[in-house]
């Protein structure tokens, strides 16, 4: 039962991520988030990626504190906020940004309309007006054209 409580919490992480992403990153948080629209940042590390840390603090507090009590759900939970983050890492800064020599030439359907969703998303340099701020589920129509070719 408890894996199901992982499962939950790692598909309401999707919906977390978008308002985080579209309130915070583009709204009061920008000064961290603002170098990962400049395209060609030259450095390896940005300030966005202080966003892990934000998410990593609450995950790592909740497996720590759920196997150390009798509150096991809370490390389920966090466990959640982990297996997302993992999935947010391949995704966006492995797949998407290509920030690793990583699965760089992939054919599936779903991960090219990821892409196109993302690129759409940076599209727009600036901090208003962005469309397409999930990571895991972005509009159907990101996938049409990838999903004809499969």
């Amino acid at each position: 039962m408890l894996i199901f409580v992982t499962l939950g919490v790692f598909l309401l992480m999707e919906c977390v991520t978008w308002l985080t992403h579209k309130y915070v990153m583009h709204g009061f948080g920008w000064f961290l988030h603002e170098d990962h629209h400049e395209p060609g940042y030259p450095h390896v590390f940005e300030k966005n990626d202080a966003f892990f840390i934000i998410f990593a603090i609450p995950s790592a507090g909740l497996i720590y504190y759920g196997a150390n009590s009798s509150h096991t759900y809370l490390f389920f939970i966090g466990l959640g906020i982990l297996f997302y983050g993992i999935a947010y890492f391949l995704v966006h800064d492995v797949l998407i940004h290509q920030r690793f020599n990583w699965f760089k030439r992939t054919n599936n359907w779903y991960l090219k309309g990821l892409r196109k969703a993302h690129k759409i998303h940076h599209k727009n340099m600036g901090k208003e007006d962005s469309q397409c701020f999930g990571m895991l589920f972005v509009p159907f129509k990101y996938f049409k054209e990838y999903k004809k070719s499969n």
